[in-house]
């Protein structure tokens, strides 16, 4: 969330392995490889100031969604909060000059204020850019060419009710582009073929109060992937993503699911929360199919838990981002608390992990930098100069921050650019002239 409570639009779970990251494409979904939000870049700074970015561009309208990037590429989602207009842009890595913009009409909408109308994160894959939204009337799907913009396909999902408007983002595996469809009408999960948009599968769901989290792709030791899913009428639920059988599920939720699921070694971390804060946050076991293991609760954690941030991990260490402003750091496989520190701010980003440092946005426009470690230490905080809703990609060597209205790079080796980002610009300039 994704991003709503922005994320609404963002989403909660961390997953280490990715389903489609090929050569060249770094973060090709919410939170990056299958949600993990986890690079290894050695260039990302820990302090900056707005002297130091690489470039700082407007984006036409606004939004809450994050950046994914492929190659030298960047894709970014936006809306005209007037009329609902969908936005989508394509820019340079190199040197954030626009390649491409592709515009889709919309409509305006009851929404929760916290919300916008551009708060699902796009998906990739090796040749194109997969990005939904979503009005009470129609729940949109589209594939355009990553290189020229050009429509590949669109679907019409049918009708999208909520209380609180739009936020979940999809996912690729294998040749499907998975679509979670959990909301206040008759919900589902839908698989379409990534290449020409025709239904594979649909999994009904039951109906209790729209989910905004972004799935991710369990693998086990043995046996089949496994695409996990969050929401207050399933709980923590596995599918087969190949066909939508259910493999399992752990309704155990009793409010609104708005975070991500996410991983931490070979378990599974999820919440739910209420009137801006978590409720329920809790590690699971993962049943399996394959060897008969069922699905269990492995502990339950208390006090200051997040509800839209997505948590996050550093080995068997485990990061809750509370959106208040409260940090904790535990062991992943028992619950033990290590530290937990009030940092300041509210947030609807979800952390990143570079390395061995946290970044996350406040929605004041707030970068705070933590060490991830046992130990805890806070290494800066930057300010953005806008107020995000936004969860970073890291990508190349490089970080791109998202705002409401901008979009800037930070990091890498060469801030002044190359032939490549030379290149880039002369072809924006003969798409221009165009």
């Amino acid at each position: 969330m994704p991003h709503f409570l922005p994320k609404f639009a963002l989403a909660a779970v961390l997953v280490l392995a990715g389903s489609v990251c090929t050569r060249g494409q770094e973060w090709p979904r919410f939170r990056g490889p299958n949600g993990s939000g986890v690079s290894q870049a050695t260039t990302i700074p820990v302090q900056w100031t707005s002297a130091d970015y690489r470039w700082r561009v407007s984006l036409p309208g606004v939004g809450y969604s994050s950046p994914v990037v492929a190659g030298n590429r960047i894709f970014v989602s936006s809306a005209l909060e007037e009329d609902g207009t969908q936005i989508i842009s394509c820019l340079s890595t190199s040197g954030g000059s626009l390649l491409w913009k592709r515009t889709f009409p919309g409509k305006t909408y009851p929404k929760h204020p916290f919300n916008l109308y551009a708060s699902s994160t796009p998906a990739l894959d090796e040749q194109n850019v997969y990005m939904t939204w979503a009005t009470p009337e129609r729940y949109t799907l589209v594939a355009l060419d990553q290189s020229t913009g050009r429509l590949q396909w669109q679907r019409d999902l049918g009708p999208f009710v909520s209380q609180h408007g739009f936020g979940a983002s999809p996912i690729v595996f294998d040749q499907l582009v998975i679509v979670p469809n959990e909301q206040d009408g008759p919900s589902s999960v839908i698989a379409v073929e990534r290449r020409t948009g025709q239904t594979r599968w649909i999994a009904p769901r039951r109906t209790e109060k729209a989910a905004f989290s972004t799935p991710c792709i369990y693998r086990p030791k043995v046996g089949r992937p496994q695409l996990i899913l969050t929401s207050w009428a399933h709980g923590i639920s596995s599918l087969d993503p190949a066909t939508g059988h259910v493999n399992w599920e752990l309704p155990i939720f009793r409010y609104r699911v708005v975070g991500s699921p996410a991983l931490v070694g070979h378990l599974l971390v999820a919440s739910c929360g209420s009137g801006g804060a978590g409720k329920q946050t809790v590690v699971v076991r993962p049943g399996n199919p394959a060897d008969g293991t069922q699905p269990e609760v492995a502990y339950e954690v208390k006090g200051s838990l997040p509800y839209v941030p997505t948590p996050i991990a550093h080995g068997a260490v485990l990061f809750l981002w509370y959106d208040g402003g409260v940090v904790t750091c535990l062991d992943g496989p028992t619950g033990r608390i290590f530290w937990r520190r009030r940092i300041g701010g509210d947030y609807f980003g979800s952390p990143v992990r570079v390395r061995d440092r946290l970044y996350c946005i406040s929605r004041e426009g707030e970068m705070v930098v933590l060490a991830a470690s046992r130990t805890f230490d806070l290494l800066a905080r930057i300010d953005l100069e806008e107020r995000s809703h936004s969860t970073p990609a890291v990508a190349g060597g490089v970080m791109y921050l998202r705002t409401e209205s901008h979009l800037m790079a930070i990091g890498g080796s060469d801030p002044s650019g190359s032939a490549d980002r030379r290149e880039d610009d002369r072809r924006a300039d003969r798409a221009t002239a165009r």
